[in-house]
């Protein structure tokens, strides 16, 4: 896809603040917010994934490596919070809340789980930080009712649709989804144009244009399932190819003007911001020569 016809879009970008980050807009005038998985299935800090409890000390440290090289490269930064049930989702949540002020995305395994946390957000006064994760095609009536009633304004629409799983399939569902979020309220959507192996990278990345040539709303992706899903990467081609791999796939939708990316275990951040960086950095150069100024502490002005 030619660079300069990418960035010709018919529909007016929007752009959000959640917690106190923008996310959306034109590629190259504002860093791809990349977004880090905590307290995820298997995850070695967690030492009882279903009572939410984990070493805090551990925590920390990954959360502070991701908000030290965003401070480095200019990328902000959000915390995907895991949680397996809602006891230990509203644990790591008030803990995340505490360790950092990014915005959290609320990521609970099932929609029981995340309702949950809903009310607990609504209770001790975190909804402004709380992006909830994720509302999908076969949304169940009572997320919706719960999203109403919540002071929670800011949704993750996975537009996963397995009866057309084609870019043209999810910008589909994409449209269909949208309005009835507007109908409860729902102010800020980021849509995940969906990645579940190696073929379906390359449809979300074309999504991710269409999303915002169409409808204007921020997108982006979680790369890194490509990486997950690729069985024989470390068989066939050596353990040396799994980062460079990682790197790649979040690099790819970065490339197409992806608003964000969600890009795995957090532990990958000192890898993922530099590379991500180098990209926002680089494309920023085409917004300059327009005469489109970036933002200040964009990747552009820090990374050299």
């Amino acid at each position: 896809m030619n660079v300069n016809v990418m960035w010709r879009f018919e529909s007016e970008q929007k752009v959000f603040e959640i917690g106190g980050v923008k996310i959306g807009g034109m590629p190259g005038e504002r860093p791809t917010v990349l977004i880090g998985s905590i307290f995820y299935g298997k995850h070695r800090i967690v030492e009882d994934e279903r009572k939410g409890v984990f070493n805090r000390s551990m925590a920390e440290e990954l959360i502070n490596v991701q908000e030290e090289f965003s401070g480095k490269t200019g990328n902000h930064c959000m915390l995907d919070v895991v949680g397996a049930t809602s006891e230990a989702l509203i644990k790591f949540l008030d803990f995340t809340a505490e360790a950092s002020s990014s915005p959290l995305l609320m990521d609970g395994a099932s929609s029981d789980v995340r309702i949950e946390g809903l009310k607990h957000v609504d209770e001790v006064g975190l909804s402004e930080r709380i992006v909830y994760n994720t509302i999908t095609p076969k949304y169940k009536p009572e997320e919706l009712e719960a999203l109403k009633n919540s002071d929670v304004k800011s949704v993750v629409l996975l537009a996963y649709y397995t009866k057309d799983f084609t870019s043209r399939g999810r910008l589909k569902v994409v449209k269909e989804v949208i309005p009835k979020l507007q109908e409860i309220g729902v102010e800020k959507i980021m849509v995940d144009t969906c990645v579940v192996d190696i073929p379906s990278l390359g449809s979300a990345c074309k999504t991710i244009y269409d999303v915002k040539n169409e409808l204007g709303y921020p997108s982006g992706c979680g790369a890194h399932n490509a990486i997950g899903t690729w069985t024989g990467l470390k068989t066939k081609m050596g353990k040396q190819a799994r980062n460079p791999s990682m790197a790649t796939a979040s690099v790819f939708p970065t490339t197409i003007g992806a608003d964000f990316v969600l890009y795995g275990p957090i532990e990958e951040a000192d890898y993922i911001f530099p590379t991500v960086a180098l990209v926002d950095a680089a494309y920023a150069q085409i917004s300059i020569e327009k005469g489109i100024r970036p933002h200040a502490g964009h990747p552009i002005f820090k990374i050299p």
